[in-house]
């Protein structure tokens, strides 16, 4: 069982220390995140990997004709759901191996403030909670990390004995992070759609020269 005041790790390290990619990504995840450390970005690398892990031995399970194995898929699928890093309809197994981490890490309440428009930058959103500025659901949360479940999502707000319900009050946001989810799904797609391009043409132009080798 193990000693209550010594609780096991809920998350994996890495395996190589030091990996000049993986530890630069890691600090772009801290800052746009607004994170305190790597732990918080190791715990969502773990929380997603384990559910990719459930999704391909589900899957195996499934090819084998096990009955049980649905009733777990839609399970997990459910819960991916409530969650909020899978549709609310139209979600399956194969939907959960494409997830990234910062599907996990949008769900997280100080994400969540910031983007509702609660806080002007991420890290005055990890203030806030941490000062028990913010309610969810009736109930004061002090948890940075905490997850919003779908449902819980709309009742985010400020404690309704907080100084920040005062709409005059100096430090409140002035709505700028109201569409900060709209303006990065928007910014994803023009990378996406950047990156789409360079290959392309990436591909036009070696297609090309293998054409041109043939034909010499």
């Amino acid at each position: 069982m193990g000693d209550p005041k010594f609780p096991r790790k809920s998350y994996d390290t890495p395996s190589h220390p030091w990996q000049g990619e993986r530890i630069k990504a890691e600090n772009e995840t801290v800052r746009e995140f607004g994170l305190k450390n790597k732990t918080e970005v190791w715990k969502a690398e773990s929380m997603l990997r384990n559910f990719r892990k459930q999704s391909r031995e589900l899957q195996a399970r499934l090819r084998a004709g096990d009955a049980q194995a649905r009733i777990e898929a839609d399970a997990l699928i459910a819960k991916c759901s409530r969650m909020g890093v899978l549709p609310a309809a139209g979600g399956d197994l194969n939907a959960i191996l494409v997830l990234k981490d910062s599907d996990i890490l949008s769900r997280r309440l100080q994400t969540v403030v910031y983007q509702k428009g609660l806080a002007s930058t991420i890290k005055q959103a990890r203030q806030l909670i941490n000062h028990g500025h913010i309610f969810v659901d009736g109930h004061k949360v002090t948890v940075p990390g905490y997850i919003v479940l779908r449902e819980e999502e709309g009742t985010v707000g400020y404690n309704p004995v907080s100084s920040f319900t005062d709409e005059n009050h100096p430090m409140r946001a002035s709505g700028r992070g109201a569409d900060v989810r709209a303006e990065r799904r928007m910014y994803a797609e023009e990378q996406a759609a950047a990156e789409n391009a360079a290959a392309a043409k990436a591909d036009a132009e070696e297609a090309g020269i293998t054409a041109e080798d043939g034909a010499n």
